[in-house]
């Protein structure tokens, strides 16, 4: 985020109607392997890995950084949410230098289809809101991925362009920060 310096990390958890977003613990690994490991789910962001793989390379805590919450519902790991600096040299932006807060998302295969994802995403949405104001937050996704961007145009998100990346037609979007969800 442009102002992450300037924001305490992690925030306490922020509750939903359903959920809760928090930083990740040591009782998430389990469901950070099995989300990076889902062809599932690795079919929207570029392809799984190998489970071999991730036990051997995945913390024991994972994912305690700064941007990331893990989504949690009824006490346990369902996806998580990512809010990090757009890469400069990536294609789509709406600042010259880059840079801006990108929101990212996976869900387990399990909480696909139940609203999860637009419940969380607008509570880290309006998170970002309160810790920087006045910051753009973009989002990138396949335009074959229906879900994703149904879920973009529910959120506010905005065509700003598209573009190839990763074999794929990517959509990028901006959510202005005066945006509605």
């Amino acid at each position: 985020m442009a102002e992450r310096g300037l924001v305490t990390w992690p925030p306490a958890p922020i509750r939903t109607e359903r959920l809760v977003l928090r930083e990740s613990g040591a009782g998430d690994r389990a469901a950070f392997i099995e989300l990076f490991a889902s062809p599932e789910v690795g079919a929207h962001v570029g392809g799984s890995r190998p489970l071999d793989e991730l036990e051997r390379v995945v913390p024991e805590i994972p994912g305690r950084r700064p941007g990331l919450f893990v989504i949690e519902l009824d006490g346990a790991m369902i996806g998580m949410i990512t809010l990090d600096h757009r890469a400069a040299e990536r294609p789509g932006h709406v600042r010259p230098q880059g840079g801006e807060t990108e929101l990212g998302y996976m869900f387990l295969k399990g909480a696909w289809g139940r609203g999860y994802a637009a419940e969380a995403c607008a509570a880290a949405l309006d998170w970002v809101a309160g810790a920087c104001p006045g910051e753009p937050v973009v989002l990138c996704t396949r335009t074959a991925n229906d879900r994703a961007m149904r879920l973009a145009a529910k959120l506010g998100f905005t065509e700003v362009e598209r573009f190839e990346e990763y074999g794929a037609e990517q959509w990028f979007g901006v959510r202005a920060p005066a945006a509605l969800v």
